[in-house]
């Protein structure tokens, strides 16, 4: 699909969104549509489905009640699992440095920058107050005090002569 030739986006918006309603989530477990609907949804190549007979309205609903209470339960659970999965991924190789009071660091500037602008602030911050993983540092030149997460400190390293 190429922008620049063709301004017709938006026929190709319905079969990309049932592609994504219709696809299985790998954090649920489950597509969107049978979150939603509480079964899989009917595509044109599917061979028609048994037939249920309900004796009253009120057993449809019932039975999709309980449908969509076990397929969220399960969607639940498996999402919990997926974010623990994920947690222990990232902590594997994540380092998790504790910094004390009075030490000189570095904060990370956040915002708008250019390539060639510095990443860290030039001029060394020193831990105040510390309740980690957050911690409060003040500007040694402007004595200005700013709450930085440990993700956006960097330690200065005096070499030693």
């Amino acid at each position: 699909m190429k922008f620049y030739e063709n301004n017709n986006w938006d026929e190709y918006l319905s079969p990309a969104v049932f592609a994504y309603n219709t696809g299985i989530h790998s954090t649920t477990q489950y597509s969107p549509f049978q979150l939603q609907f509480g079964r899989e949804p009917r595509l044109p190549i599917d061979k028609p489905s048994f037939t249920y007979l309900f004796h009253k309205p009120n057993d449809y609903y019932a039975q999709l009640q309980k449908s969509l209470n076990i397929i969220h339960k399960l969607a639940h659970t498996t999402s919990i699992q997926q974010q623990a999965q994920y947690k222990q991924s990232y902590d594997k190789y994540r380092s998790d440095p504790i910094y004390d009071i009075n030490d000189q660091v570095l904060t990370k500037f956040h915002g708008s920058r250019s390539k060639l602008d510095p990443r860290y602030s030039i001029t060394p911050r020193i831990i105040i107050k510390k309740q980690h993983p957050i911690y409060w540092v003040e500007d040694q030149t402007t004595q200005i005090v700013h709450r930085v997460h440990v993700n956006d400190i960097r330690p200065i390293v005096f070499a030693s002569a």
